[in-house]
């Protein structure tokens, strides 16, 4: 069984749904499961709201194709430009997909509490970054008497909800005597204390991580985070915020904070327990994840009540009627 990805993958720095989806497809490759070919591929995997028009005349042109869709969110947390932007994802879903694969069992059980319609056939797989870049370099005793603790952070995007608030008080409250800090990635602030790094290609981030002692994780909502997960594989404990899919992915390999009132104690915590943390990181390799996907393709049946659906239908969704 082969698939093909149907998404204009970016190279170099970008989203975190970009960066998984290229490792998954090198490690297809690897495993001689991925065409470049729709026509030749048992399975196309398409992403979220990305290339609806075309998932659609892909699916009019191969229905003996299976569909399967990888979702995120939900988006109601950016008011009604997100439910809008739900209702779009999982129309297209009812239109399309023979399978759905969340991210998380957070956004699955988000998406059933929004009242949100998927397809029966439906599984969590979460993500992973590819090995030969996200690793870490060694699980050696933590001593960090005779220097600083070195904290890092990332974020691909500059949104408030990805933790500006929390970097904002480190740089104020954080005791820069036992530690320092570094951001990498994209936000829209200078820091009097935070070392900003900018925007980092996928090979240089995780140099930088392997250089760190402790990630800290601030943002709010998050399906499956990639940046959580480049931490945890690159061998960094992560002190994180107790919120959406984040403890699930989480898992013992790091130490929940609520808010700034609980932040410091607890990266002091981790500083004092960090070999105990790095030592229980647990994350997939994106060997397994490829083959939760492929085990997940290969339990599927063409969905044939997808292919009497009306044109009325899939042309209110092509107009943005829906």
């Amino acid at each position: 069984m082969k698939f093909n990805i149907l998404m204009d993958l970016k190279s170099g720095p970008w989203g975190g749904g970009n960066q998984f989806l290229k490792a998954l497809r090198q490690e297809a490759k690897r495993s001689n499961t991925y065409t470049d070919s729709i026509q030749d591929a048992d399975v196309i995997l398409f992403n979220s709201h990305h290339n609806p028009k075309q998932v659609l005349k892909l699916q009019e042109q191969y229905q003996e194709h299976l569909f399967v869709h990888r979702v995120d969110g939900p988006m109601s947390y950016r008011g009604k430009s997100g439910l809008r932007l739900d209702q779009r994802i999982f129309y297209l879903n009812s239109l399309v997909a023979d399978g759905t694969v969340f991210q998380s069992e957070w956004s699955r059980s988000q998406t059933i509490k929004e009242k949100l319609i998927f397809s029966n056939s439906n599984i969590v797989i979460i993500n992973a970054p590819d090995p030969e870049i996200f690793y870490a370099k060694d699980k050696k005793n933590s001593y960090f008497q005779k220097r600083k603790v070195k904290l890092i952070a990332s974020s691909w995007s500059s949104n408030k909800m990805k933790g500006i608030d929390v970097f904002s008080f480190l740089d104020n409250n954080l005791d820069f005597n036992d530690y320092s800090m570094s951001f990498a990635g994209n936000i829209d602030r200078s820091f009097k204390n935070i070392s900003l790094l900018g925007q980092l290609d996928s090979s240089h981030l995780a140099d930088q991580l392997r250089r760190h002692d402790i990630f800290i994780f601030a943002s709010e909502r998050e399906a499956c985070s990639n940046s959580l997960l480049e931490a945890l594989h690159s061998g960094l404990p992560v002190v994180c915020r107790n919120s959406s899919s984040n403890p699930e992915i989480l898992g013992e390999g790091g130490i929940l904070f609520e808010d700034s009132t609980d932040l410091l104690e607890k990266i002091d915590i981790l500083r004092r327990d960090h070999q105990k943390y790095k030592e229980n990181i647990k994350v997939k390799k994106i060997a397994d994840i490829h083959n939760d996907y492929i085990n997940f393709f290969s339990s599927l049946k063409v969905n044939d009540q997808k292919k009497k659906l009306n044109f009325k239908e899939k042309l209110k969704f092509k107009l943005g009627l829906i």
